[in-house]
């Protein structure tokens, strides 16, 4: 009577938790059902036996006759199965009169109805989950063939599944649980605001291997401090953070972040606007009101209190800012003035929703004045990143020395950072904090008024600098320049390449006139004059520079002229016979012009060095000129004929050798100069100026040659000769 594989057919249906629950009697309606369900579930045996009351061995004496409910009879036994699916004898028998059927016959149709219905239920359910795992086994099918064909970011080849999809879970995890860790610390956030200082664990487990997500460099610690000759802190950072660091971190930014948002948007009396001269001051006695325990702690009494607010508009959207300021390279690269060096060491959060939003790293950096003059500032910080309810984005950095027992800093940065809010016309303004506490006793002399007036390391030099390459940047863009503005250009893509060329030029010089720790430089002793600094290195294997031993010159001044004299000086072709002596009396010719700001002052050109002396050839001279209302730059290098066609052709500059000399103009931060954020549209046209001069020269294309002291003294008395001429072309006479 029963199929022998009706149970084995249908025992992964029994093996759901909703079978189990079931009792024995409720397994076997479920096989009379599947004898049943053929007939439509309302054929029923006509007799009073039923397969409960027979043999299972024994045959059928006779043939068995079916008999169909009547219409009426299944609608009155349906509406009594949705109010009672399991009726009692008793309802049974009633039901069964008032239908004039049996109650065993009641009792079989209740029976089958609920097999019925129970069976429905399972295979919409398992229709479902086949669904389901069809859509997952189809993902599963796309992750495979992307990580096929997925290729690693460090060397191009090709990338281990396992490797990525060991990677990609452990991102996932992170990341969410970073999500909702800064969602925690975002809900209380003022729950931190001006309470004490964070206690950081004053002794720390060993330092563990780097855990980051984005380094900024790949040797290990060790090679680093070969190769570049890192600092303290910069060794410190190296190590990553601990997982006990990481919430401080994170309370830390959150903050720091409300510090910020405060000092920018607040007025007097925190800044106070001098109604005469527009000059604004920083209060700190209204600072420690407001914040009186600062997040950082108590100022050293052996540091100076630093602190600057600045405000402009600039070409450039608020997105783009933010993922200029959030990649270390690119902020590099944009500020190389100020920043010699700029390095990732973790990040903590890559942001929701596809931007920065909520990102959060740590970072180290050394801030520079091009001045040998003037140390550097290491700093040991986190970067914050932020979109508030109005649509304003926010970054802000704070140090992070309080996370390493260590003796005081020489530098330490407040809450500092910027405001960044989208104007109608796509571009943005930008308010600007920089509130450091630094040591200044190392500072020359010469220095001092210009790092105490702020626009050294302060705000209105973050802001022009930050206004001046968005000028450059929306130039090199550009693509509707016409050929008569570009001279000798024929395409686009060589103008592209002259630029691309002429900011490592910039970047070059910049990273070598400090005293940044980011080349191997090493001091000369008995270089003859304590004015001028000789360092030498040996270039090897690096397409930038050419094969040999480079010496570098450097020297800093002070002339009683303003800066805007001195730089139309040194970056107009015409007066530079006097004071190249390697143009050796030549006619200057300017081949190619790039306006890349709106200031006639900020190009890129290249010149031509006619000689006068048939049997010596012409040279090309490589310039880029730049100035803004906190500082000037002349920057030039020597470039061979051959390299340069390439370049001017569409061609990688990256291979052209460059050795960049040039000039740092800076005002001498006398009193008409000192403010956060006044007008600062006559800073550089009054007052005198701090000139530096830096030379790069090939004394000996052999890089294992030794360096002789005749190639170290003529390249001071280059530079002394230099600097002669200079003071006598553009000083006063009666000076």
């Amino acid at each position: 009577m029963y199929k022998p594989n009706m149970f084995d057919s249908h025992q992964h249906l029994l093996d759901t938790p909703s079978s189990t629950q079931k009792s024995q009697e409720t397994e076997m309606d479920f096989l009379r059902e599947e004898e049943l369900e053929s007939k439509s579930g309302t054929d029923i045996m006509e007799g009073q036996h039923s397969g409960d009351d027979q043999d299972p061995n024994q045959r059928p004496t006779k043939k068995k006759r079916y008999h169909r409910h009547t219409q009426h009879q299944i609608q009155e036994m349906e509406a009594f199965f949705k109010e009672c699916p399991h009726p009692d004898d008793k309802q049974r028998k009633e039901l069964g009169r008032r239908l004039e059927l049996a109650p065993l016959q009641v009792k079989f149709w209740f029976q089958n109805k609920r097999t019925q219905m129970k069976a429905q239920h399972e295979r919409c359910e398992n229709t479902h989950l086949r669904n389901e795992n069809d859509k997952l086994r189809a993902e599963n099918i796309r992750y495979k063939e992307a990580l096929t064909n997925a290729s690693c970011p460090h060397c191009g080849g090709p990338a281990a599944i396992g490797e990525m999809s060991f990677d990609e879970q452990q991102l996932r995890v992170e990341n969410t649980r970073l999500r909702e860790e800064i969602d925690r610390i975002s809900g209380i956030a003022a729950k931190y605001v001006g309470k004490p200082m964070l206690n950081f664990p004053p002794h720390l487990p060993p330092p563990e291997a780097p855990r980051s997500l984005d380094l900024a460099f790949g040797p290990q610690s060790g090679l680093l401090d070969e190769m570049y000759n890192v600092g303290d802190i910069f060794r410190t950072a190296i190590r990553g953070l601990t997982d006990g660091e990481k919430p401080m971190v994170i309370e830390l930014a959150v903050s720091a972040m409300e510090e910020l948002t405060r000092m920018a948007q607040t007025d007097e009396p925190m800044w106070i606007t001098n109604s005469e001269n527009s000059i604004v001051t920083f209060c700190e006695e209204e600072y420690a009101r407001t914040f009186p325990r600062g997040i950082t702690g108590p100022k050293p009494l052996t540091l100076n209190s630093e602190a600057s607010r600045a405000s402009s508009v600039v070409i450039m959207n608020p997105i783009n800012l933010v993922e200029i300021l959030m990649d270390a390279n690119q902020w590099t690269s944009v500020f190389a003035g100020l920043v010699s060096r700029g390095m990732t060491v973790e990040v903590l959060s890559t942001g929701v929703a596809g931007n920065y939003n909520g990102a959060l790293q740590v970072m180290t950096a050394e801030f520079q004045v091009p001045s040998p003059l003037v140390p550097i500032r290491e700093n040991f910080f986190l970067r914050y990143c932020k979109q508030h309810d109005d649509g304003t984005w926010a970054v802000v950095d704070v140090s992070l020395d309080s996370l390493r027992p260590s003796p005081v800093p020489p530098c330490r940065r407040r809450p500092s950072g910027c405001l960044i809010k989208e104007l109608p016309n796509g571009y943005s303004q930008v308010t600007w904090v920089e509130h450091v506490e630094a040591d200044e006793k190392a500072v020359h002399d010469m220095y001092k008024p210009l790092v105490s007036s702020g626009l050294a390391f302060g705000a209105k030099r973050w802001v022009a600098t930050l206004k001046r390459q968005c000028e450059r940047l929306a130039s090199a863009m550009a693509n509707n320049i016409q050929t008569g503005d570009v001279g000798i250009f024929t395409s686009p893509a060589g103008r592209k390449s002259m630029l691309k060329l002429a900011e490592r030029m910039v970047r070059s010089f910049c990273a070598g006139v400090g005293t940044s720790t980011t080349h191997t430089w090493t001091t000369l002793s008995g270089s003859g004059a304590d004015d001028v600094r000789v360092m030498t290195r040996k270039s090897i294997d690096d397409p930038g520079r050419p094969p040999g031993i480079v010496l570098s010159a450097a020297t800093s001044f002070w002339l009683p002229v303003s800066p805007k004299r001195v730089f139309d000086f040194l970056r107009d072709e015409n007066s530079r016979s006097e004071w190249d002596i390697l143009s050796n009396g030549g006619v200057i010719q300017e081949m190619a012009h790039i306006a890349n700001g709106r200031d006639p002052g900020n190009c890129v050109s290249l010149l031509r060095v006619n000689s006068g002396n048939s049997h010596q050839s012409n040279m090309l001279i490589l310039q880029e000129s730049s100035t803004d209302p906190t500082g000037s730059y002349v920057i030039y290098a020597p470039v061979d004929i051959v390299a340069m066609n390439v370049v001017l052709s569409g061609g990688d500059p990256d291979y052209v050798a460059l050795l960049p000399s040039g000039f740092a103009i800076l005002p001498d931060g006398s009193t008409n100069h000192h403010g956060g954020s006044g007008s600062s549209s006559d800073v550089g046209s009054v007052g005198g100026s701090l000139l530096t001069v830096a030379f790069q020269i090939l004394v000996d294309s052999v890089p294992t040659a030794k360096l002789s002291l005749g190639s170290v003294a003529t390249v001071n008395s280059l530079i002394k000769c230099t600097v002669d001429r200079i003071k006598s072309a553009v000083t006063p006479e009666s000076a």
